[in-house]
């Protein structure tokens, strides 16, 4: 583990946000604020400072527009994983998921979610460019935040070496490969690697993949938001396994 770049705190918001990081004994819980109508079970606020409190100060905390449920967490951020400590849980099946140049906190956030339902091991992202934790980033992963492993890597080539040299496959999902999805058996080390919708992958990442794939979409659409191809591709290699 490393400790986050982000220093302070942040705000969690939301039902399946808050519950999953009190749920998370690796989280630093600060102060609870919540609404009357927002009764959580006594054993989850045990160990953390708690306000009754009205709507409008959760409504002012989370901005216009957040769908809070009136309840708020003050945490610290989690420290971050390292490559080294998930490679170390790899099983004979295993999944994860690369991304390269997504940048949008809910895009990453619905994909942590996707790794969830569908048991990755992590994902992986670049150190450079890449959004922090944040209150966005978790209400879009709806707890996922706090049971999938988000890790941050200095050169993403590399990463992919050291999954390749444990036995894991990376392939590329790109819209202009000439083999579907399904096509062929899925290895059973598998690593899903995503640009993103404008830019796709830079060259070296794409070059390091071992072959590329694409999803057998309409040619009324030229793509699909990473985060449902993401999930699409999770759900073929746990059909497969």
């Amino acid at each position: 583990m490393k400790k986050s770049k982000n220093n302070g705190t942040l705000w969690l918001f939301g039902h399946h946000p808050v519950v999953a990081a009190l749920q998370n004994p690796n989280r630093d819980k600060l102060l609870l604020k919540m609404t009357k109508d927002s009764a959580l079970p006594s054993d989850l606020i045990q160990n953390v400072s708690v306000q009754i409190v009205p709507r409008q100060e959760i409504d002012a905390l989370a901005g216009p527009g957040a769908v809070h449920q009136g309840l708020a967490l003050q945490v610290k951020p989690l420290q971050e994983p390292l490559l080294d400590d998930i490679l170390e849980k790899v099983q004979d099946k295993s999944v994860v998921l690369i991304l390269d140049q997504v940048t949008d906190p809910h895009n990453i956030g619905a994909i942590l979610r996707s790794s969830a339902a569908f048991n990755a091991l992590a994902v992986i992202i670049p150190d450079a460019n890449a959004p922090q934790e944040s209150a966005v980033l978790a209400k879009s992963a709806c707890g996922a935040l706090e049971v999938v492993p988000l890790i941050r890597v200095t050169n993403l080539v590399r990463a992919m070496q050291q999954l390749k040299e444990l036995g894991f496959w990376c392939l590329g999902l790109d819209g202009y490969a000439t083999q579907l999805i399904g096509d062929k058996k899925l290895p059973d080390k598998c690593a899903f690697v995503l640009g993103s919708e404008g830019d796709g992958m830079r060259r070296l990442t794409a070059e390091n993949c071992d072959y590329t794939i694409k999803l057998p979409i309409s040619d009324k659409m030229e793509s699909l938001n990473v985060s449902n191809a993401a999930a699409i591709a999770l759900y073929e290699f746990n059909r497969n396994i």
